[in-house]
């Protein structure tokens, strides 16, 4: 059985893009070109499977990433963010199971080349083939006589392999560790030491945004099948008694959710239902208030279409076998359909129970809400976080034919730069004097700006627009006796005179 891998790679082709408006190679091109993401290594011809984000992206990634810790961890005074190793010992991985079950369905060819199986019969057929056996795939394979899509021979074989990265510690005598596959296995172990601290409260969460690391099988799709990557997870410990209880319920009950059950897999329309709804399909109330409070998150923090979001319910097959429940979140990318960028896994007590087993430290613990002793529960919310800055550009990026150039239309709370602060003529020095006076004003209020002196404005405005800045500031003559400043709304190109003095109330609102 296939370990789950809280952000599997998996991209289904079903979407709602009939004929993609850009294509894999043109984005790709275009992120390297402003500085967003590029393979990494690349003056040595770059690693598979590995990438580095440029000035622009690294900015991108961290507002993704501070918007996550500001929504996440606000949703319980018991939640809070720890920082762990991203190597760990060999007892943790035996405990966890994936030294036994953490690997991947492998198509060999005749000549030797490897491909993910699931994925290639998912690309032939157009369906997920996630659980499968190595013979049901190959027997697959041989039906519909599918041929290594690299070199076009035949396929020989379907095998399992592991996709973790050992690691030799100490010099000498040496003992193997590994890098962690996935941030999850660290809240857990660090559960009774923070439990203790916390003052013994359920539930209690712990959340990491942090590096994983994954020996992928075949990656491409850009950021979007990685070999090191970060993860956004919080894990949340709770008392299993309560899993039909969520103090904030009331304010959930009626929100419609865009799912696809399982039983809407014929057509894989998303379908709306409340929250309510899915109480009576079987769900506890403890999930789905949390499979709410995440689509609020992508809606109505990072304002994605909700035409391009939905939850998508795994089967038996598909989702791990310690996995009672398990949602995947799924985002309609451009040129890839749709892709799950996280998920939501009720994990049971597999994880607290395999390391109280293998480390013989007791991981009950005694709720004080009770009174009474318990092994808790883990609700993992699980994100993948390159997946989900790769969802916000692809889904920014615009290339508008009528204005020449690419816009990207990133969002305010998102965007590298709010304000982007243009002087008219660049070698008159009262004009460049009071652009620098409204640059610090920008900056001293704490809003990201950028300073841009050359070319004409109009080329100004189209490289600003290309990098997503969301409004142009320009300084100009009559700024000197006026003290006013035009500002141009990157989206729809319209321009504002205002006064200095209201600029910040205008980039509040």
């Amino acid at each position: 059985m296939t370990q789950d891998t809280n952000v599997p790679d998996t991209t289904h082709p079903d979407s709602t893009n009939s004929t993609p408006k850009f294509t894999s190679e043109e984005f790709a091109t275009f992120l390297k070109k402003k500085g967003f993401i590029y393979p990494s290594s690349a003056i040595y011809g770059g690693l598979a499977g590995l990438y580095d984000y440029g000035h622009l992206g690294t900015k991108v990634k961290h507002n993704f990433q501070n918007l996550w810790r500001k929504y996440f961890l606000s949703l319980n005074q018991n939640f809070y963010e720890i920082e762990t190793s991203n190597i760990a010992a060999e007892g943790v991985f035996k405990a966890s199971g994936h030294l036994e079950n953490f690997t991947d369905p492998v198509a060999i060819s005749e000549d030797g080349h490897f491909e993910r199986a699931d994925h290639l019969l998912e690309k032939e057929l157009g369906q997920r083939f996630e659980g499968l056996t190595n013979q049901e795939m190959m027997d697959l394979i041989k039906k519909h006589n599918i041929k290594c899509p690299k070199t076009g021979t035949n396929i020989v074989e379907v095998k399992h392999v592991n996709m973790m990265f050992p690691v030799s510690l100490g010099v000498g005598k040496s003992h193997t560790a590994y890098l962690r596959p996935e941030t999850a296995q660290s809240p857990f172990i660090n559960f009774k030491t923070q439990f203790e601290i916390q003052r013994k409260k359920l539930p209690m969460g712990l959340a990491i945004i942090g590096r994983a690391y994954r020996n992928e099988i075949s990656p491409r799709n850009l950021t979007l099948r990685q070999r090191e990557f970060t993860q956004a997870e919080l894990q949340i410990f709770f008392n299993p008694e309560k899993i039909q209880q969520h103090e904030n319920w009331d304010d959930i009950e009626y929100y419609e959710l865009n799912t696809v059950l399982v039983e809407d897999r014929k057509t894989n329309k998303i379908t709306k239902r409340t929250a309510k709804d899915l109480l009576a399909l079987g769900l506890p109330k403890f999930y789905v208030y949390h499979l709410a409070i995440i689509q609020k998150f992508y809606l109505e923090v990072l304002k994605i279409n909700p035409e391009k979001f939905r939850l998508y319910q795994l089967n038996d097959k598909e989702k791990a076998f310690y996995n009672r429940f398990h949602f995947d979140l799924e985002t309609d990318l451009t040129a890839h359909g749709w892709t799950e960028v996280g998920g939501l896994h009720y994990r049971t007590d597999h994880d607290l129970k395999g390391h109280q087993n293998i480390s013989k430290e007791k991981m009950e613990v005694m709720d004080e809400s009770t009174q009474s002793k318990c092994l808790p529960h883990v609700l993992e919310l699980s994100f993948g976080v390159d997946r989900n800055v790769f969802t916000i550009l692809d889904h920014a990026y615009q290339n508008e034919k009528d204005r020449g150039n690419i816009v990207m239309q990133l969002k305010q709370n998102i965007t590298p730069f709010t304000a982007a602060v243009f002087p008219l003529v660049k070698n008159k020095e009262p004009i460049v004097n009071k652009a620098k006076e409204v640059l610090k004003i920008l900056k001293d209020a704490n809003i990201s700006s950028f300073y841009d002196k050359a070319s004409s404005i109009g080329k100004r405005y189209a490289r600003a627009d290309e990098i997503g800045i969301k409004w142009g500031i320009t300084i100009d003559f009559d700024s000197l006796d006026d003290n006013c400043i035009t500002i141009r709304n990157r989206d729809t190109t319209e321009q504002e005179r205002i006064k200095i003095t209201e600029l910040l109330s205008f980039l509040k609102q």
